[in-house]
């Protein structure tokens, strides 16, 4: 399973939230490159970058950000928050980030999406699933769509969707512990879904509780920032690229 830590930028710094709320926030790292730097030389090879100031603006914010992580590290970056327009999408590309995450698109316009999936690729593309009481959330977590999980998956994937990142924004940032029923019953239903899941990880054996449910990856950030897991300690998962 990749471990893939997350750093979450609000005016150029990293932060966490709690729940998506803006109002509850927490500055970790002044220089976003700092925290990146960390997990580089942790032996990690992955990160998810989150434009919170695009997510509520609708548009692209912070590619400066993505740019200088991208080109001072090897790391592979998959980077969501803002992407509305086909320009967002090539400005996400031409600063460095490996994959884009979409969420709110895919929820809204998803013909905009699967024409994304078609001229970039599946490997290109990750749908961001964040759920509210059970339905896709969109625009920052500020919008709650009719979706379902299940009908959400079920539009997509036949539009050649390989990679998803589900979020219980319920968990998000209040480390206590992530959905794994939930990831349990969607890879029940998708066997062969790279399944990341997101949100309330707080120690490692939440992570051996994801990887054995078979999850492609697990975000972690919070856990990380608060001292509850060592990077140190990711070295006993025998891939944490």
């Amino acid at each position: 399973m990749h471990i893939i830590p997350a750093i979450d930028i609000i005016d150029g710094k990293a932060v966490r939230l709690e729940q998506g709320r803006y109002d509850r926030k927490t500055t970790y790292y002044q220089d976003p490159l700092d925290a990146a730097m960390m997990f580089v030389d942790a032996g990690i090879q992955r990160l998810h970058l989150v434009d919170l100031d695009g997510a509520k603006a609708n548009e692209v914010k912070n590619w400066r950000v993505l740019h200088r992580i991208a080109s001072k590290t090897a790391l592979v970056i998959d980077f969501g928050g803002g992407i509305k327009r086909d320009r967002d999408l090539e400005i996400v590309f031409e600063n460095g980030a490996a994959q884009a995450t979409v969420g709110s698109i895919a929820a809204e316009h998803p013909e905009r999406f699967h024409e994304w999936l078609h001229k970039y690729g599946e490997e290109k593309l990750i749908l961001g699933a964040d759920l509210m009481d059970g339905k896709v959330a969109t625009r920052g977590w500020k919008e709650t769509s009719e979706y379902t999980w299940q009908e959400f998956l079920d539009h997509h994937l036949g539009h050649g969707v390989s990679y998803v990142v589900c979020t219980d924004i319920a968990k998000d940032g209040m480390l206590t512990g992530p959905a794994t029923v939930l990831y349990k019953e969607i890879l029940g239903s998708h066997p062969n879904l790279k399944l990341i899941a997101s949100g309330g990880v707080s120690n490692l054996q939440d992570l051996h509780d994801l990887q054995d449910v078979g999850c492609y990856g697990a975000i972690v950030g919070k856990a990380i920032y608060e001292g509850k897991i060592e990077l140190t300690d990711l070295e006993r998962f025998a891939d944490v690229s």
